[in-house]
């Protein structure tokens, strides 16, 4: 009856230990949210959670850095567009 008591306690402890995503805080989100906005520390953080050790930030990190590469690649794309019209019509006339 003992052991089973201990065991009991044990696995509520490791329960109380072990965090999941669902499980970050409100606090947790907003420094998470405030190191979003800082310039260039962003994108090292996304990398370390994205890539990093375990963190319940991984797949929010990894969302991130693939929408930044989407962005960027349509970015580029764009001003290649423009650039080639422009020097186009340049040409033209």
């Amino acid at each position: 009856m003992e052991s089973n008591e201990t065991l009991q306690t044990e696995e509520t402890q490791n329960n109380v230990v072990h965090k999941t995503a669902s499980e970050m805080s409100v606090g947790e989100w907003l420094i998470t949210m405030l190191i979003m906005i800082i310039p260039i520390v962003n994108i090292v953080m996304l990398f370390v959670w994205g890539f990093g050790n375990a963190d319940s930030r991984r797949n929010y990190a990894r969302a991130s850095l693939i929408w930044m590469a989407i962005c960027i690649l349509l970015g580029i794309l764009f001003y290649g567009a423009m650039f080639a019209i422009f020097f186009n019509f340049m040409r033209i006339n």
